[in-house]
């Protein structure tokens, strides 16, 4: 498939594939191999200098993860993708690639605390120095910039407070400085959010999530320019974040139906969020596509869809979130997201625990906040679940 006037459900299906001119199987082959054999001593010695195009070993490339890489090339609109290990992998390689000691980065406050972690303790240990703003105000970002910044790093919506980030406003301020616009596009995916059409450089992905979308599979993919990926090659075959072929296979095959999952995470969503707005013991609701979202006009402007992210708080506080956890029968308490299942989980307690509460604090992350991450299961049987738990005895309901 070489038009890239195909709208989104025929890139999603055929983009990276073909029918195998080897024995005709259509869906895409394992190539389960560690490395590849050479026909001469020649042969082997042109493909490690790049002067012939060929396999030499899994960790420099596979046949099965090349699927995977052209199909979110194609669904971001980019020109090229490289497949790692998992989303953290992805996040380190681009980082690694675009940055040395001495050089500066500017990221948002409210992203996943592993990077968080990644950007304030492990980067210092290395000479490079993070600075943390407010995203949601495009002049802090502006104004955190300095002489030896090289990049800007934000996920939108961001992890898990859903706060939103201008993706024109931040390429617009990186392009006029020479910075490198990051962006973790995993809450959105490309099928509701394109940040390189936006004017960004470099998308991450977390392929574990949405991407993959069944919850049995660890990976990640960075999107860009081919020159970018070419140079994010060296540091990721150096940094050995090699995606398995298995697991390559599994996102490929995912991505096949990630516009009709990720219809239905945003149907099913917005009646959820609109379901807990609603209800007497809900304190508040975070969720982009509500109007009650502070940032409701820019998720209306570049976004075409607001995700599967639901947010909210309850008017018990901490407690009454712990009771709510506990009384669910239909949502999932775990960790992780963008399952085809309903995922509900703490943040302060789980996912951002190692995050300094300080800190959490300005990323919007209270103790109290529950996030859900809204499968495609019915969407009366979700709220009928969530109505139960909310109306256990301890003063949850009305």
């Amino acid at each position: 498939m070489d038009s890239p006037t195909h709208g989104t459900c025929t890139i999603a299906v055929h983009a990276g594939h073909g029918v195998d001119p080897a024995y005709g199987a259509v869906a895409a082959p394992i190539y389960q191999t560690a490395t590849f054999a050479f026909e001469s001593a020649e042969e082997g010695a042109r493909r490690f200098a790049g002067e012939q195009d060929g396999y030499i070993y899994t960790r420099y490339g596979n046949p099965t993860t090349k699927v995977f890489e052209d199909k979110i090339a194609a669904l971001e609109g980019a020109e090229a993708a490289q497949g790692v290990a998992s989303g953290m992998s992805a996040v380190s390689t681009a980082l690694l690639a675009l940055l040395k000691r001495g050089d500066h980065i500017v990221a948002t406050d409210s992203i996943y605390a592993a990077v968080h972690l990644l950007l304030a303790d492990t980067l210092p240990h290395l000479g490079i120095e993070c600075t943390f703003v407010d995203g949601t105000q495009v002049e802090r970002v502006a104004d955190a910039v300095k002489p030896n910044t090289r990049a800007i790093y934000f996920e939108t919506p961001g992890n898990p407070a859903l706060k939103l980030v201008d993706i024109a406003a931040v390429a617009s301020i990186a392009r006029n400085t020479g910075v490198t616009t990051v962006v973790d596009n995993t809450f959105a995916t490309p099928i509701n959010q394109r940040p390189i059409s936006l004017g960004a450089d470099v998308v991450i992905q977390s392929a574990t999530k949405y991407l993959g979308g069944h919850g049995d599979l660890i990976g990640g993919a960075v999107v860009g320019s081919k020159e970018f990926i070419d140079k994010l090659w060296h540091t990721h075959i150096q940094l050995g974040g090699a995606l398995s072929p298995f697991n390559s296979f599994l996102i490929a095959r995912g991505m096949q139906t990630l516009p009709l999952r990720m219809a239905a995470h945003n149907a099913n969503a917005l009646r959820v969020a609109e379901f807990l707005e609603q209800h007497a013991a809900v304190e508040r609701v975070i969720y982009p596509g509500l109007p009650s979202h502070p940032q409701h006009e820019l998720a209306r402007r570049q976004m075409s869809g607001y995700g599967g992210m639901v947010c909210f708080e309850l008017k018990g506080g901490i407690e009454a979130g712990r009771a709510l956890m506990n009384s669910v029968r239909l949502c999932t308490l775990t960790v992780s997201l963008g399952d085809v299942r309903t995922l509900i989980c703490h943040p302060a307690s789980m996912t951002h625990a190692e995050v300094p509460p300080a800190e959490r604090e300005k990323a919007g992350i209270t103790d109290g906040l529950v996030r859900l991450s809204v499968g495609v299961e019915d969407a009366d049987d979700l709220i009928a679940d969530l109505d139960q738990a909310l109306d256990i005895p301890g003063g949850m309901g009305p």
